[in-house]
Parts: C-alpha cells; structure tokens; sequence
C-alpha cells in the first residue's frame, strides 16, 4: 500500500483497536521502515520481482525470516482474520501496480518451524504436490500446516492455530521501490526466541534479537538455503 494509505490504514486501525471487539494486540505493529534490496545491495523494484518463486530476506530482526511473493495475481484485502487468542485484525492485500506482491513471517504458527542456512520445511508451493492438494499456498512439511497467502495468510490445512503473521509493506510507486515496516496479526517473535535461543545465537553472531535497520536483502530460497524439503 501507498505511504498515505498505509498511515491511514494504521489509523483506522489503532482506533478500532480501542473498542471491545479490537484488543491492542490487533494493531498493526510497527518497527523500522526498511528498503527491500536485491544481493547487489540495489532497490529491488517491484515490477522485477518474479512471480510465484520463493524470495526470503530478515525482518523485523536479524534472525526472523520473511517469505515475499508475488503471486502473479491480485490479493485483495480479505475478511477479518484471527489471532490463536482470538484476536481479530484485517489484512489489507498486496502492493505493488497489480496488489500481487505480498511477504508474511516464514516462522510456521504451529511448531515455529522456520528456513536455516541448511535446510527449509516450510516454502511456497505454487503447484499441487504429493500430499499438497492445494496450489499457490505456503506449506510446511513438519506437520503439513498449510496458509493462503493471497488471503493474509490464512490456515487452509493443518494443525496451525493462527495464520502466518504478516509483513506490511509500504510502495513507493513513484521509484518502483518496497519498504517493510511492521507485522500484522499474531507475531510468535517471543516464542520463537524461546525454543531457539541457542541456535540463533550460534547463527547470528550472538545477536539474534538485532533489529534489522536500512535494507533487508532479498535472496531466493534456494540460495539462502542448502536443501528444501518437499512433502
């Protein structure tokens, strides 16, 4: 979405946040405004950003991966989704000139399964696969947890308590250019840390809670990692 959309959306939003049907948790939440980069450290546009292929990059933390897709179609604002504690919130639908590009948390609601260095059990299925009867959703193979990304992530399979927390992101249409700067929905940054503490330290130079400020780079899946699994 557009800057002025985006702060009246945000507005919209905190004010709704106030009445008995939208606790606080169901604002959007915001962290650094941040430039989405390719790997030679250049805006990415949004117009050469491929459709349907698994792009990853860290945001709002060092250590908290991002799926960005562009779904080669338009995903259109959806009905009020929920958190696991019931918290509802409305997703407003992708940026960019068509609405097709959208980017969620990679951290799965169920198991917190999550994209390493090494190997990947959560990633963006654009066709149907053995054990996979939908198409175009984000699926994890720990336990087969599956999101439509084209509706805020909602679950459309699987064992998930919530959907994917999403990543809001601003376009600037006058330079092509995408920035995120925050989350929507339930966010399992807390318990993410938690079950991994030690890992992500090991991982990310013992500061894994390292807010990401200025650029995030944008890499494809299979070369951020050495092995996807499909299931």
């Amino acid at each position: 979405m557009e800057r002025r959309a985006f702060l009246k959306f945000c507005a919209a939003s905190a004010t709704a946040a106030g009445s008995p049907a939208l606790a606080a948790d169901a604002r959007p939440h915001l962290y650094a405004r941040v430039r989405l980069v390719g790997e030679n450290g250049d805006p990415l546009r949004a117009k050469s950003i491929p459709a349907n292929r698994n792009l990853i990059f860290q945001y709002p933390y060092a250590s908290t991966p991002c799926f960005l897709l562009n779904l080669g179609r338009p995903a259109k604002a959806s009905a009020l989704l929920k958190t696991a504690d019931g918290k509802p919130y409305e997703w407003r639908g992708g940026v960019g000139a068509q609405r097709s590009i959208v980017a969620y948390s990679a951290i799965c609601a169920h198991k917190l399964t999550y994209p390493t260095r090494d190997i990947s059990f959560i990633s963006f299925r654009a066709e149907k696969t053995r054990g996979n009867r939908h198409a175009h959703v984000i699926h994890c193979c720990s336990e087969h947890s599956q999101y439509d990304p084209a509706e805020g992530g909602r679950v459309l399979a699987g064992p998930a308590p919530q959907p994917l927390a999403a990543i809001l992101l601003e376009w600037d249409s006058s330079k092509d250019e995408i920035h995120a700067v925050g989350t929507l929905g339930g966010e399992m940054f807390n318990e993410f840390f938690a079950k991994y503490e030690f890992r992500l330290a090991l991982d990310n130079g013992g500061a894994p809670k390292r807010p990401v400020s200025g650029n995030a780079v944008v890499t494809e899946l299979e070369n951020y990692c050495k092995q996807q699994v499909k299931c």
